[in-house]
């Protein structure tokens, strides 16, 4: 075998023509293509180490996420959850691929990809809530969160569709369903429903369409579409976050945050989108309160002597979420969790002031996004002429009642905004989760994250079977959602719920809880469930 090879290589040398055109490609013949990169359920820390390691690059990566969407989103089972893809996501692989082989690596997230809500101002791609009104409006700059992806080497891959307005238009809408993107579909039953409003974010993720997402919340708007797809979701402590550059619901209660596969890998995501930002009414707060890295603490054994308070009033909509809740509760003892029930005075009584509160605010914030942002429509009163004009497109569905509400506000200066305000986030707050964990000495509550998939409905809209992470939306205090289980193959969820800033104590109970249980599964892409 040795000898032929030195023969070859001496005929190579001699210039024997047919050989010398076996032994020297052409000058314009392509490489053998890469072995194709399969990125199904392929962890974002997974990924990273890939790359560390040059066994992976991030055109590679990014060329396979791309394949994956045009495969399962834009056909086959056609998830609908990627509304835009980003026209310079191969080239800023290919920047980043040059930045590494030249040394310069900008952190653990250098060439991994991501996709953003359409709510969130990137170059590049409109920025439209899922509105037809705002499908040409494209943002000259980026969002702080963006511009922070970016800095940390995050290949922005696209936006996800959401339900329209981050489901803030109408009393009986259908999440995941947007005028401009149409319906995204549950990737693990298709006719059920994603939840939202950061519908496509979690639909997306489960169905292995990024590395991680990044999706906003108001009041659930994470933590429900991360539970109904198998994921993990958290929702940041208001001000961790930035929420400039995003389209606004409310100033009291927004946030965006990570959603992934993993604890890990939403930990990950974490450290890049944390950051105080002085633009941000709550930023200020957050100074100094972000840890280095939200992952240094996870653990397995991080369950142990910890104090948890299980929020049964968040219990008995369902029996077999209940059954998994208590199933839930038996492994976080098993791990070494002490778990007392607790019970929070005026539970949910919140809710009504709440709504006063995003009424209010949603009309002031909107207004002064769609005027700094240069949007096509600079008013809210703008926009609900729009889609008059336009319904047949705009609202084939349902309506704008919760738009012509809002519009019918007052400014931030009125008794009543302030009155209600105030009463929301006390009884929510410092009367009710702060309290509780307070009197029991606890680390975190708990409660089931919501009920399993709803089949989609456009006629009726949306029928939710309880939740648990109403509390802590309001409250402004970080909450995060772990898989627990599943009925009938529709992922549950468990929610951990903490003070102010305790985002990276949440995450290790959550690790834990991960590790002991293993409970997430991926989606199979069920048309329907049988009868």
């Amino acid at each position: 075998m040795r000898q032929a090879r030195r023969e070859a290589r001496s005929a190579c040398a001699l210039g024997v023509v047919m050989l010398a055109l076996a032994c020297t490609p052409a000058p314009n013949q392509a490489a053998p293509p890469a072995p194709p990169v399969d990125v199904v359920e392929l962890g974002a820390a997974d990924a990273r180490d890939r790359l560390a390691s040059g066994a992976l690059t991030a055109r590679a990566l990014t060329q396979a996420y791309l394949d994956r969407i045009a495969a399962v989103d834009k056909a086959g089972p056609a998830i609908n959850a990627v509304i835009e893809l980003n026209p310079d996501a191969l080239a800023s692989a290919d920047a980043l691929d040059a930045e590494r082989k030249a040394g310069k690596v900008r952190g653990p997230l250098h060439g991994l990809p991501v996709l953003i809500k359409d709510n969130i101002d990137a170059v590049g791609m409109a920025n439209s809530a899922g509105s037809l009104a705002l499908a040409n409006h494209t943002p000259k700059s980026d969002a702080f969160i963006v511009a922070r992806l970016r800095e940390a080497g995050a290949v922005i891959l696209g936006k996800t569709n959401l339900s329209e307005w981050a489901n803030f238009r109408s009393t009986r809408s259908t999440s995941g369903w947007s005028s401009r993107g149409g319906q995204t579909k549950n990737p693990y039953v298709l006719d059920r429903n994603p939840c939202g409003s950061s519908a496509g974010t979690g639909a997306a993720i489960a169905a292995s369409l990024a590395a991680f997402g990044v999706g906003t919340e108001t009041d659930g708007s994470i933590i429900c579409p991360a539970s109904v797809s198998g994921l993990v979701g958290l929702k940041p402590t208001v001000g961790v976050v930035s929420r400039s550059g995003i389209i606004p619901i409310s100033v009291s209660q927004d946030t965006a945050g990570p959603m992934g596969r993993t604890v890990r890998d939403v930990a990950l995501l974490m450290n890049a989108l944390a950051g105080a930002d002085a633009t941000d009414p709550a930023g200020s707060a957050a100074e100094g309160k972000i840890p280095a890295d939200y992952g240094a603490a996870l653990a397995t054994d991080a369950l142990k002597g910890r104090r948890l308070g299980l929020v049964r009033q968040a219990m008995g909509y369902h029996p077999d979420v209940d059954a998994s809740m208590e199933r839930a509760v038996a492994a976080l003892k098993a791990a070494g969790g002490d778990v007392v029930d607790v019970a929070i005075p005026g539970y949910g009584r919140w809710s009504d002031a709440e709504m006063q509160v995003l009424l209010y605010e949603f009309k002031d914030g909107l207004n002064a996004y769609l005027r700094q942002s240069g949007a096509p429509h600079a008013s809210l009163e703008a926009l609900v002429a729009w889609n008059l004009a336009n319904k047949e497109t705009a609202m084939p569905f349902f309506g704008q009642e919760l738009f012509e509400q809002a519009q019918a506000k007052g400014p931030l200066t009125a008794q009543a905004y302030l009155k209600a305000r105030d009463a929301a986030r006390r009884m929510a707050g410092s009367a009710g989760l702060v309290a509780a964990l307070d009197a029991g000495e606890l680390d975190a509550l708990i409660a089931p994250s919501t009920g399993p998939a709803w089949p989609t409905d456009h006629v009726l809209g949306d029928h939710f079977s309880g939740a648990g992470y109403g509390m802590a939306a309001v409250a402004g205090t970080p909450s995060l959602t772990v898989p627990m289980g599943d009925v009938r193959g529709l992922p549950l969820g468990i929610t951990f719920m903490g003070r102010a800033y305790s985002e990276a104590a949440l995450l290790a109970l959550g690790y834990a809880f991960e590790q002991a249980t293993k409970a997430r599964k991926p989606p199979s892409f069920v048309p329907t469930l049988a009868p």
